[in-house]
């Protein structure tokens, strides 16, 4: 599922943003906006996504989107639940093109602006320039 959910992000970059990105293993350790959209696989599996990204990633996503040179804390917040339901829709068409355990999404939700501290089992982070957002997902049915 990692793999589906990397690979629309870095279309997402590709695509988007239209700048070079990098991948990385591992985490970001500053405040980030966390979003979530929870997913549940044919096989019956669940599972949270989580979307965290430093405040500048998601500047750069409201100016690409809204032309904003400086965003308010609600339209960051806003930004960050629409770039969650771009990113994972893709993915999503991915893996049932692929037939690679498809699956449905929920509405995703904001959690907060803070350092990310929640539990998961796998996690990449995405660079364009100095602006990071970090994928992580977590089985709830464990």
């Amino acid at each position: 599922m990692l793999k589906t959910i990397i690979q629309a992000s870095e279309n997402f970059c590709i695509h988007q943003i239209r700048e070079p990105h990098e991948l990385n293993d591992g985490e970001i350790k500053k405040r980030t906006l966390i979003a979530y959209i929870d997913i549940d696989t044919k096989d019956g599996s669940k599972y949270r996504v989580y979307i965290a990204s430093d405040e500048n990633f998601m500047q750069r996503v409201s100016k690409l989107f809204l032309e904003e040179d400086e965003s308010d804390e609600e339209t960051l917040i806003d930004m960050t639940l629409e770039t969650t339901n771009l990113i994972i829709g893709s993915a999503k068409v991915i893996a049932e093109e692929n037939n690679l355990n498809p699956y449905t999404i929920n509405t995703p939700h904001f959690e907060k602006l803070d350092i990310f501290d929640f539990e998961y089992d796998q996690a990449k982070v995405i660079k364009v320039q100095n602006d990071e957002l970090m994928i992580a997902i977590k089985e709830l049915n464990v």
